[in-house]
């Protein structure tokens, strides 16, 4: 294991030389959080004021509800690491690793855990700011198990996320270029999620249909067990699945793998 932990260090040393634009994409990316939680302010007023509810939601966890999916998106989100991985397979640099005691996936994990370490060390400092701006309405987890399962379930997500957008990185062994999937996979991923909205606010039966795909177990899960909305028996399916889900993705990764090395083909030195 000696040589994935070589990795991780120099993976957050290269992310270092980055840190400036860590910096500056954390903090424009508060724009859109800042115009979308004023938006929801607006809203509630025009409902009745802060004792309203909205899909369940009061404004208190509605913009903790936000707040809470930043810090899961800084602690999960994959960054550029599916087109990284594609551009390996095009560009051929993955022929190393064919003769190397080295894994890809877990190779490419371990520079996923650096970046996530690297620009997690970047933007703590903004982003706690930026919550303290709003500490009126900003909710801690109802008890500390809670707490601790909100933990278990964002490592699941962090590797949800890797892996499927990993799988999806496979396809450039068979075409050329894997932009095009890889914006359909994000476009479900920011809608199906609950990046955008909490899921709540859809109708029972979409919701239903959602929680059967990988896409709420990436964000929509951790958060909801941040509020204390999943417990008891929903903690403990939600849990099942996102395991479920992970060992799927996976198998696919490893399927994609074995499958598109066979077809893989390089030449020159």
């Amino acid at each position: 294991m000696r040589k994935y932990w070589h990795v991780i260090s120099i993976g957050v040393q290269n992310n270092l030389a980055y840190r400036v634009n860590f910096l500056a994409r954390a903090l424009f990316g508060f724009v859109p959080l800042l115009a979308m939680l004023y938006l929801w302010r607006t809203i509630y007023e025009g409902k009745g004021g802060a004792t309203a509810t909205i899909g369940g939601f009061t404004l208190a966890q509605m913009i903790s509800y936000y707040l809470a999916v930043q810090i899961v998106d800084a602690l999960t989100a994959v960054n550029e690491d599916d087109w990284a991985i594609a551009a390996d397979i095009k560009d051929g640099l993955i022929s190393q690793f064919l003769l190397k005691p080295v894994d890809y996936l877990w190779y490419r994990l371990c520079l996923f855990s650096a970046g996530r370490m690297t620009y997690i060390g970047v933007v703590a400092l903004p982003l706690t700011l930026f919550i303290l701006c709003f500490h009126d309405h900003f909710m801690l987890p109802p008890s500390w198990s809670q707490l601790g399962w909100f933990g278990v379930s964002l490592g699941l997500t962090a590797l949800l996320q890797f892996l499927i957008s990993y799988t999806m990185a496979m396809l450039a062994f068979w075409v050329l270029e894997v932009s095009t999937f890889i914006f359909i996979l994000y476009a479900f991923e920011y809608l199906a999620s609950g990046h955008l909205f909490p899921l709540n606010i859809l109708p029972p039966w979409l919701q239903e249909v959602m929680f059967y795909t990988p896409f709420p177990y990436q964000l929509y899960f951790p958060v909801s067990i941040y509020l204390g909305e999943a417990t008891g028996p929903k903690l403990w399916q939600g849990l099942a699945m996102q395991v479920f889900w992970v060992a799927l993705a996976y198998c696919g990764a490893r399927l994609m793998w074995a499958r598109g090395i066979r077809k893989y083909s390089a030449v020159g030195g």
